[in-house]
């Protein structure tokens, strides 16, 4: 099962993401890399990330939360808001997967 996960960043938090990043790729290339199926930032019109985007497998919405939970990001504090929702992909560059 697929699931897309959406958290936008605190107020402010700049400095934590640019301090946390190197973690956070590590975290998700070596310990869930995979399950993912595509991520990244959120980007303001300054090209500034206010949040994060991350496609993922997992059995069940439980395991998904796991994976996130466990993100430095998120033990971090990083985020503000925080979305996981069942997610089909039925669109890949203009053809039609289903």
């Amino acid at each position: 099962m697929q699931f897309i996960l959406i958290a936008h960043d605190r107020e402010g938090a700049l400095d934590l993401r640019k301090a946390t990043r190197p973690a956070h790729l590590d975290y998700w290339r070596d310990a869930a890399g995979e399950n993912v199926i595509l991520g990244g930032p959120l980007l303001a019109a300054d090209g500034n990330p206010f949040g994060s985007v991350i496609v993922l497998e997992a059995p069940d919405e439980q395991a998904a939360r796991a994976l996130f939970e466990a993100d430095p990001y998120v033990t971090a504090g990083l985020f503000e808001l925080t979305t996981i929702s069942r997610f089909r992909h039925v669109i890949d560059k203009g053809a039609l997967l289903a």
